[in-house]
């Protein structure tokens, strides 16, 4: 069975908010589901699905802490700008990672990071590329 990633989810103070941007930006949908302020995302057919969901603090003060999301996207110039026109900070601008493509890092309005990269064509089916160390 291989290792993929199944499920990812996106905690939020302000869920609407948090709707809102993620559709605006990158087109996803949300499905009501399960709990109150619970939804299911919807990426791209055959794609990872997710969830959004009210933030949730284990231990007072200490946040949720998690793995780094990349979003793979066909314009990173554009969506970076998308990211900003939607309430999102630009934490590193758009920069090259040889052999992979060009990555933008930001942070959404709900205060969580993430990645969106324009792949290059030879990454596609093999994210990382061929020996390169994304960081």
């Amino acid at each position: 069975m291989p290792n993929d990633v199944a499920h990812f989810a996106i905690h939020a103070d302000d869920c609407e908010r948090a709707k809102a941007f993620y559709e605006s930006v990158f087109g996803w949908t949300f499905e009501p589901w399960g709990p109150p302020d619970f939804w299911r995302i919807h990426t791209s057919p055959g794609a990872v699905h997710g969830a959004l969901h009210q933030r949730r603090e284990p231990l007072a003060g200490t946040g949720v802490r998690g793995y780094e999301c990349t979003i793979a996207v066909n314009d990173v110039v554009a969506i970076a700008k998308a990211i900003e026109s939607h309430g999102g900070t630009i934490t590193n601008q758009p920069f090259v990672i040889e052999t992979v493509g060009t990555l933008v890092t930001f942070e959404d309005p709900e205060g969580n990071r993430a990645g969106a990269m324009e792949y290059l064509a030879s990454a596609r089916s093999n994210p990382i590329g061929d020996g390169a160390q994304a960081t």
